[in-house]
């Protein structure tokens, strides 16, 4: 039975680190045969004093914690890997808490060799009980907010562009290198574009599945969503074949409504041909907050729902403009 490495980037988990570990710790894999590698970013809080108590009272569970100054994603998962001893990689999110056979049916299907990396279905869960917690954790699984991406909502198996964590050999390292340190968001994405650009697959099983914890705010779920445009633009300037259509329409949508309000202040009918794109759009998000609110029997996602999906939109597609602006004028930007 092969070794597992679980490797985690962490940063101030002190209110979710206790849980993961309790979910890793109650997985049906052999405690014997798993270890946890935890790249923390140098944390402010008790995140180090929660994993220094749990390792405390669960001994058989091997867990190692290594520095990560850089304080950003990828260099705490190349830190991880270093450190990893395993012959099986398998990353989760101090946000997750993986089912019980997470970390078995992910092995499993890279013994059957379904994919160079294999991965599962996210349940968004809020992190918090508020109106707005509960809504955008719907929002961030419904269709209308992420599109194709099926890790979100699937209940088939399939090949697709990434997965989210992912759990791979570490062999694949020696074919495809180690994360991209100069990308601070959507390193995954670009680590699983290198994997299907040597000819090799990645593969979404929906019976591997974890619980992620949504953004708890508005404010929060924006910087999220913005750090994410703005990187994936960069991600693509490396690999702009993998392109696709619900990555390509937030930008163009924030484009439409800037160009469309620009040229209202010489030409007056494009305030109504603006008009009429926000009333369209915001037609469709309240259709869809009806729709949920009725089937979910919560009335907060009448205007929960909507509010959730066009921050989502907007502030992807105006970081992904604001890193191409950035890209054609670096100095002009960074002094704004």
């Amino acid at each position: 039975m092969p070794s597992v490495s679980i490797i985690i980037p962490c940063y101030n988990e002190q209110s979710t680190i206790r849980e993961l570990l309790e979910a890793i710790y109650r997985q049906t894999y052999p405690r014997a045969e798993m270890e946890v590698v935890i790249a923390d970013g140098m944390s402010t809080d008790r995140t180090r004093d929660e994993i220094a108590a749990f390792s405390a009272l669960h001994p058989d569970l091997a867990i190692t914690v290594v520095d990560n100054p850089k304080r950003h994603i990828p260099a705490a998962l190349n830190l991880a890997l270093k450190a990893a001893k395993g012959t099986i990689i398998l990353r989760l999110d101090a946000h997750s808490r993986p089912y019980p056979d997470y970390v078995e049916r992910s092995v499993a299907d890279l013994e059957a060799g379904f994919g160079e990396n294999v991965g599962g279905v996210w349940e968004i869960h809020p992190s918090a009980q508020t109106w707005a917690a509960r809504s955008i954790a719907v929002a961030a699984a419904h269709p209308l907010g992420v599109g194709d991406a099926l890790y979100r909502h699937t209940d088939k198996a399939a090949s697709v562009d990434t997965v989210p964590f992912g759990a791979f050999k570490r062999e694949l390292l020696a074919l495809v290198g180690y994360f991209d340190e100069t990308l601070l968001t959507n390193e995954d994405y670009e680590f699983n574009a290198r994997i299907r650009a040597r000819g090799g697959k990645v593969w979404l099983d929906p019976a591997i599945r974890s619980v992620y914890l949504a953004r708890p705010t508005f404010g929060a779920l924006a910087k999220q969503y913005w750090r994410y445009g703005y990187w994936k633009y960069r991600m693509l300037q490396r690999n702009p074949k993998t392109l696709r259509w619900r990555q390509a329409l937030p930008p163009l949508f924030a484009l439409s409504l800037i160009s469309l309000a620009g040229l209202g202040l010489v030409w007056q009918v494009f305030w109504w041909l603006l008009a009429a794109e926000a009333g369209l759009y915001l037609l469709v998000l309240g259709a869809a907050g009806l729709r949920s609110a009725a089937k979910r029997r919560a009335a907060f996602l009448l205007a929960g729902l909507p509010l959730a999906i066009s921050v989502m939109h907007t502030a992807w597609g105006s970081g992904f403009l604001w890193s191409i602006i950035k890209g054609i004028f670096p100095k002009e930007a960074d002094r704004s």
